[in-house]
């Protein structure tokens, strides 16, 4: 069982790559099941909408995870309750349409569960990620409720990302972050068997302040004329991580980054 997990999705280039590629490298690396987080998809590079949900899925994922930017959109408030391919953080306070947890039915009779958080650190407000982790723990178990766990944290800060990824090893088969855009070369397995990188990166133009055109990016830093930002829209590179499963224990068993294309395709 091997999952490619790729982080946020930036924009009409990241959108291109994905469309154009993603069906040929699933093929190459023999991917079984993919996981996109696509908070930043829009062609404005916040949210998501539905027609970008259903290209997705076409050219290949299975399940798309959001972060902070999930209603910057508002037409997929309706759609998130009706798809269950895409989730928002589960830690967001209630009520809020869709979920943050759900498992799908895959190969042999096997069933992997994708469980959606978020950060509290320079983050939007939302409920507490370890008091939702720890419910979450004491409800579903590994390889008793589902086959596979993958947990997307949608976080500001390394040191929550790594307190998250120790606080479920070996109750997940892989913890990834994302949200800061830039890929960590931390990819490893935990003492407990969890598959673990602090950030998946993006998909996107790296030519660019994390996404982001980059003259604009400069300006407002610099505290020159600018515009809202709007994303870049050169090359992409597809970057996350791919991890091998233990079909009998559901842990991590190799695990690997991910780049393809654009400007760090030859790191």
């Amino acid at each position: 069982m091997r999952i490619l997990f790729l982080g946020d999705v930036v924009g009409s280039s990241g959108c291109s790559k994905i469309m154009n590629n993603l069906l040929e490298q699933k093929k190459k690396n023999n991917i079984d099941f993919i996981i996109v987080n696509g908070e930043n998809a829009s062609d404005i590079g916040v949210g998501i909408t539905p027609q970008i949900c259903e290209d997705f899925f076409k050219c290949g994922v299975d399940v798309i995870t959001t972060g902070n930017h999930v209603w910057d959109q508002k037409e997929i408030m309706n759609f998130i309750d009706k798809e269950k391919r895409l989730l928002r953080p589960k830690n967001l306070f209630e009520p809020s349409p869709g979920k943050g947890f759900e498992v799908y039915n895959i190969e042999n009779d096997m069933k992997i569960g994708v469980l959606n958080l978020m950060g509290n650190v320079f983050m939007k407000k939302c409920e507490d990620v370890f008091d939702t982790s720890k419910k979450f723990i004491e409800k579903y178990k590994l390889k008793e409720h589902f086959d596979f766990l993958v947990v997307d944290f949608h976080g500001e800060i390394t040191s929550e990302k790594n307190a998250i990824g120790l606080y479920f090893d070996g109750k997940a088969t892989l913890v990834v972050g994302t949200h800061t855009h830039i890929p960590t070369n931390d990819a490893r397995i935990l003492n407990n068997g969890t598959g673990y990188q602090t950030d998946a990166g993006m998909c996107g133009d790296y030519d660019s302040v994390i996404g982001m055109n980059k003259e604009n990016s400069l300006n407002r830093f610099m505290k020159k004329n600018s515009i809202k930002h709007f994303p870049a829209d050169g090359d992409a590179t597809l970057s996350g991580v791919i991890v091998d499963c233990n079909i009998k224990t559901g842990l991590a068993k190799k695990i690997n980054s991910f780049i393809f294309g654009g400007q760090l395709k030859n790191s």
